[in-house]
């Protein structure tokens, strides 16, 4: 089956030229930054409350930081109340 996936060759040709990157890792670079932007709330919101927990943060901090992170994402999410948060989390 063929991958249907836009192909980012320009940008990666583009970095190549304008950093000391090489191909394989510009390409890498690019797929990051990708998965970055595909990333829904939700799966940000559980993602942040496992690093901010790994730190050693308890869940009323937590989820008073992912509040404050969440408007600045790059497509930022609607308001959400930190009992939306934590049922996002725990369901």
């Amino acid at each position: 089956m063929l991958d249907r996936r836009p192909s980012h060759d320009d940008l990666v040709d583009h970095l190549v030229r304008s950093t000391s990157l090489q191909r394989g890792e510009a390409a890498r670079v690019v797929l990051d930054v990708l998965a970055y932007f595909d990333e829904t709330t939700e799966e940000f919101v559980r993602r942040r409350h496992r690093d901010l927990q790994a730190g050693g943060a308890v869940n009323a901090e937590i989820f008073e930081r992912i509040a404050a992170e969440l408007p600045h994402r790059a497509v930022a999410p609607p308001d959400l109340s930190l009992r939306q948060l934590r049922r996002i989390v725990y369901g």
